[in-house]
């Protein structure tokens, strides 16, 4: 079993890192301006500034 890539605002940080709102065509068209938290493991992730968009884990 894998690990959940994109998260919505409630659910638990599954490991510690740095996250970025992602949208539905951020492919394509990019986000302006994306939110970026820094969570611990066990913290619930923020609302997110569109009910489209979930939280994905930033890259190293």
């Amino acid at each position: 079993m894998g690990e959940w890539t994109l998260f919505s605002p409630g659910d638990k940080a599954p490991n510690s890192g740095t996250y970025i709102e992602d949208g539905v065509n951020s492919f394509h068209m990019g986000i302006n301006n994306p939110q970026i938290v820094k969570l611990h493991k066990g913290e619930r992730f923020p609302n997110t500034s569109n009910h489209e968009r979930k939280w994905k884990r930033m890259p190293k």
